[in-house]
This record gives structure tokens, sequence and C-alpha cells, in this order.
């Protein structure tokens, strides 16, 4: 098995390393210092679970690794249209496309059925630019459950979950999906191949959707956010708001409120992906967690005003960081 890594940061490493050391054939696509060490001395992951190095290629050229089975995309999703450059190299006929990313995909309603199907939503995929380069019957969908940073240039501290959700737009179980799964598996990883992804997609989104602009703007970690007690109620609205949304496009989240924020609280002094982009001076990835929401919110006629009060704001500061 042949898996290229688009975007090989925190969470893009972390999987190569433990798919080569299960022995696929990986190949990471990274640049600057972060790509100059994982050259020199691997992918150092630091974990709870134990420590590792892996030793997979890594380039900043697609072109010397030719097409692949999977590419995963390590890559924020605000990066996806413009990234044809990169990926055209990377894909054969029947390439799989994984995207690993936070939020409403751009394939979210391809083979979805009902009312919405084929519907495109434009604020992750714009004019269909996203779709003309990623084609939603390449994509396998990928929740991530894990907590990844970069401690320093090629070394991966990993800081909590090994699981990482896939499925096919159509609901299905694909034999690509099952072989993916399989290899990640060897690797040490969770890999479930779930028959509606959209379930995960809102469980890991009632999260990312509050938790990661409200640390952007207040510069607070998980555990912070959770003990301070306005922001914890702003946090909860925003959960409740969402998963309204979720139910009116028929999906279960399954899991309360009061549970999703335990569950976050449990993470302690973590800094959301949001937070770490916005010290870094990074873009910051917020049309695919509240843009996305807001306009599946008017197609559904949900109200959503905390949701929109949010997102004004954090739109603001996305701006301001870009200026």
């Amino acid at each position: 098995m042949k898996v290229a890594i688009l975007g090989a940061g925190a969470i893009g490493a972390y999987v190569g390393a433990a798919l080569h050391r299960a022995g696929a054939d990986v190949h990471l696509i990274a640049r600057g210092p972060h790509l100059a060490a994982m050259r020199h001395h691997g992918v150092q992951v630091h974990s709870p679970r134990g420590d590792f190095t892996a030793h997979p290629h890594a380039t900043d050229n697609p072109a010397d690794i030719g097409p692949a089975d999977y590419v995963l995309l390590g890559l924020k999703a605000h990066s996806y249209a413009a990234c044809g450059p990169l990926i055209e190299p990377l894909l054969h006929q029947t390439t799989a496309v994984i995207a690993a990313q936070n939020g409403i995909p751009w394939w979210y309603f391809h083979h979805h059925g009902g009312p919405h199907d084929g519907h495109r939503i434009h604020s992750v995929d714009p004019g269909g630019a996203v779709s003309a380069v990623l084609a939603p019957e390449r994509a396998i969908g990928c929740v991530v459950y894990a907590a990844t940073e970069l401690e320093a240039p090629g070394v991966v501290r990993h800081l909590e979950g090994t699981r990482f959700s896939i499925g096919e737009p159509d609901r299905t179980i694909s034999d690509r999906c099952q072989a993916f799964s399989e290899a990640m598996q060897a690797g040490g990883l969770k890999c479930p191949v779930e028959t509606d992804l959209r379930n995960d997609i809102w469980l890991k989104l009632l999260g990312n959707i509050s938790f990661n602009p409200i640390s952007a703007l207040a510069r607070a970690t998980m555990r912070q956010m959770c003990h301070h007690g306005g922001t914890r109620h702003v946090i909860e609205t925003m959960m409740r708001e969402t998963l309204t949304v979720a139910e009116a496009l028929g999906c279960e989240v399954g899991i309360s409120i009061e549970r999703r924020l335990a569950g976050a609280e449990r993470v302690g002094d973590h800094r959301t992906s949001t937070l770490q982009d916005l010290e870094a001076g990074k873009p910051l990835e917020l049309d695919v967690l509240l843009a996305a929401v807001i306009e599946l919110a008017h197609i559904t006629d949900v109200d959503v005003p905390t949701l929109r009060t949010v997102h004004a704001l954090s739109d603001l500061l996305a701006h301001r960081t870009a200026a």
C-alpha cells in the first residue's frame, strides 16, 4: 500500500509514522525546518503510549513520489482549492483522497440522498473550486479524535486519542476503506469504518465549532474555557444550536452536551488547533466550522444567533490576523 501524506504536520506526520512502522510505503510532503528535521532524524513521536521514531520518505516535491493508492490530506481545509499542483502528481485513476479535516467537508452532500442531495456548500466549496481539484468520487471522509502538537521540527507530541474514523459518502463499507483501516490498525491506531460518518462529523464538530473560535478569541486552553462560567455557558449554547442543525439534517450525535464538555475538560491545558494557528500567525480555519454550519442552518430554517455572533467576532479576528 502506497500512501502519500500531503501536509505532514502534527497529525499527518503522526499517522505517517504509524503507517510506516506497520510496513506501508509512506511518503510525507512538508516544507521548511520540519521537512529538514524529518529527512535527517525521522519523525520522532513522544506519546504516553510509548515513544518511537520512524523514517518514511519525506519531500517537498510530490513529483518525487508519483501516484499513490491513498492521499491523506493533512492540509487545512482553506488550502484545498489551491492544492491542485501538489496533489495532481499523486493521483492515478483509483487514488482515494482521505480528508482528515475538522468541520463540514466539501463532499458532505455527495450521495447524501434526500432533498439536499448534491447541494454545494458555498462556504467550503466556493464556486465548486474544491470539487474541481478534489473530485467527490475520490473522497473518503475521516474524523480525527487524536490530539497532537508539533513540539519541534520533526517532533510530534501525541497527547491523547488514537481513533481515526473513516467512511464513504454513500454509506457503503468499501474495500478501499477496509484496506486502509487494516493498515492503520497494524500501525497501532484505531480506524473504524463507519456506515454513516456524518454522525461522527457532527460529534467532532460539536466541540470544534465552539471551543476553537472561543479559544482564539480568549487565548484560552480547553480546561480554562470549561472552568470559566461565562465561556462555558456560551459553549453550551453553541453546542445546542449545532445539535439542532444536525438533527434537521437527519443526524444523531448520540452524546449529551454535558458529557461532551466533560470529555473536553479531561484534555486539560491543550490549545486548540485554531489557537495554535493564531499564535503562529497562520490563517484561521473557520469557514468549515462556523460559516458552513450557519449556511446549513439557513437551508434547514434553524435559528442560530449565538453561532452567528461568535462567527462575526472570530471572522474579524481572522481578517485582522491575515492582514
